[in-house]
């Protein structure tokens, strides 16, 4: 039984809270994650590496500045000695995929953030003065920066390598021991991972959970003292509830639906240039991927061509093209082509990229780039997070009628405004509501580490990357520093009848 035939006998339709299919989130780590919510195994097998690890961490204590770096410098080590089998690996996964995009995405990516946080990390580390307050008496206050213990961190299929190793960085930054659970849909990365992890760090330290929907069971009920996962909105939740049974704190890099709005005075060539870098790399298996475009009726003819003409360009075959990646498996393959056969069926006009007339190996899982046009919003491919190389076009009368409609909806991961006004531009950003934002580009606020990377409501919860990741696995301690003097001598019973004359006097200064 071929695996898409076997993951649908096993699926059960989730729903949201619009009665609509979330098809996107029928993965046996939805399932997995799912099953660990509504009950906790009798015996967990991977409790007592927890144990382990958190027994370590509290006998090493606060680890130092040097300490943290070298653990960096290891795993930079470690990354640079197996990078060429980690690219073997992710390719070997994708069946097809992109080696440009693997080099750029998996490797160059986490070493750079690394390098960042070792750049930064004595400054990070350091106490902040929030400064002094009368209530406490004008002690002196700090905000002490404390490793919280051992941090789970779950990775996603479409950026296997990368999705693990950038929280972990935060995560050694920080000071916290940590288990990682790679995604089970890419099993040769996840050895790769295991084995890098394994090069640079003891088992007490840092570890690899390779293994199935058992594994993700396991994993997901652990204790942690803080858990990260990267995925669908959908796993999300699951994810939310099981850690709720241990009141484990949670962050979730989500998903949904990212728009892009290009304001009339843009120039369209420039605007498609952008949006194609964003769209079709790992062919839209991207969390940030642009998910659809609002331009105005009067420039969507010419919107349309240059997408056609730009992605004749950079696609000018399908077959063995080496920059196209394949979709991750028959599953998701078949769900891409049901919603662009939906939108279809609803009126929509489909164009697909196909500069040859290419026909497809039928063990390819390749879909050229597609465009989809006349969409409406009762549309799957509307409703649905898309994650493939499909891009819905939707006319509108102008950008504030653009930004209604990305403000009626769910709150995205990211959000991609293009407008030669700044003013203008200063005011979308300020007046919708999106994870992260690009002005005139796509994508690459996640490629700079000093920028929080999170989602908001459906999108997400927290943000990591660079000092923000430090700051997410970090526990900020309140401490105040009392001198020989201390208001607590005038506030003990009985209360001098001054205290309460001197209290008055002072709320009626302050109101």
């Amino acid at each position: 039984m071929s695996f898409a035939k076997r993951s649908l006998n096993l699926i059960e339709l989730n729903k949201d809270d619009n009665n609509k299919e979330s098809s996107i989130v029928n993965s046996p780590e939805t399932i997995a994650v799912d099953n660990a919510a509504k009950a906790t195994p009798p015996s967990n097998p991977l409790q007592p590496i927890l144990e382990k690890q958190r027994a370590a961490f509290l006998k090493k204590g606060f680890t130092s500045h040097k300490e943290r770096i070298e653990a960096l410098n290891k795993l930079k080590k470690s990354i640079g000695t197996h990078k060429e089998a980690l690219i073997e690996a992710v390719l070997a996964d994708f069946g097809h995929r992109s080696a440009t995009e693997a080099w750029i995405t998996e490797i160059v990516t986490v070493l750079q953030e690394i390098q960042g946080a070792k750049s930064h990390l004595k400054k990070w580390m350091k106490p902040a003065n929030p400064g002094r307050s009368m209530n406490a008496g004008f002690a002196k206050s700090r905000i002490v920066y404390q490793p919280k213990g051992v941090i789970g961190i779950m990775g996603a299929w479409n950026y296997p390598a990368l999705l693990v190793l950038s929280p972990l960085i935060g995560v050694i930054a920080a000071g916290n021991h940590a288990m990682i659970k790679p995604p089970e849909m890419t099993p040769r990365t996840a050895e790769v991972v295991k084995e890098i992890i394994q090069d640079a760090f003891i088992e007490e330290y840092v570890t690899v959970i390779t293994g199935d929907m058992d594994a993700a069971v396991n994993f997901s009920n652990l204790a942690f003292d803080h858990i990260i996962f990267t995925g669908g909105t959908e796993i999300g939740r699951k994810v939310m509830q099981a850690a709720a049974a241990n009141l484990t704190p949670v962050t979730l890099e989500l998903g949904g639906k990212s728009p892009v709005i290009i304001d009339d005075s843009y120039p369209i060539k420039s605007a498609v240039e952008r949006i194609l870098m964003g769209k079709f790399m790992n062919s839209g298996q991207t969390c940030i991927a642009p998910d659809y475009i609002l331009v105005s009726e009067a420039r969507q003819q010419e919107l349309v061509d240059t997408l056609q003409s730009e992605l004749t360009k950079r696609y000018p075959s399908i077959v063995n093209n080496k920059d196209l990646t394949w979709i991750i498996n028959d599953r998701h393959y078949q769900r891409i082509n049901n919603l662009i056969q939906d939108a279809e069926s609803k009126g929509a006009t489909v164009l697909q990229i196909n500069p040859k007339g290419e026909t497809l190996p039928e063990d390819s899982r390749a879909i050229p780039p597609t465009l989809v046009l006349n969409v409406t919003d009762d549309m799957k491919i509307m409703q649905e997070e898309i994650f493939g190389p499909v891009l819905p076009i939707m006319a509108v009368k102008n950008t504030n009628e653009a930004t209604q409609y990305v403000n009626s909806h769910a709150r995205p991961l990211a959000l991609y405004y293009f407008d030669k006004s700044a003013k203008r531009a200063e005011h979308v950003i300020n007046n919708t509501i999106s994870g992260g934002a690009c002005v005139n580009e796509t994508m690459l606020h996640f490629a700079n580490e000093n920028l929080p990377f999170g989602g908001i409501g459906p999108s997400g919860l927290g943000a990591y990357h660079g000092y923000n990741g430090f700051l997410e696995f970090s526990h900020k301690k309140g401490v105040i520093y009392q001198g020989l003097f201390s208001p607590a001598k005038f506030m003990r019973p009985p209360y001098p009848s001054v205290v309460e004359t001197i209290l008055k006097k002072v709320a009626g200064f302050l109101s």
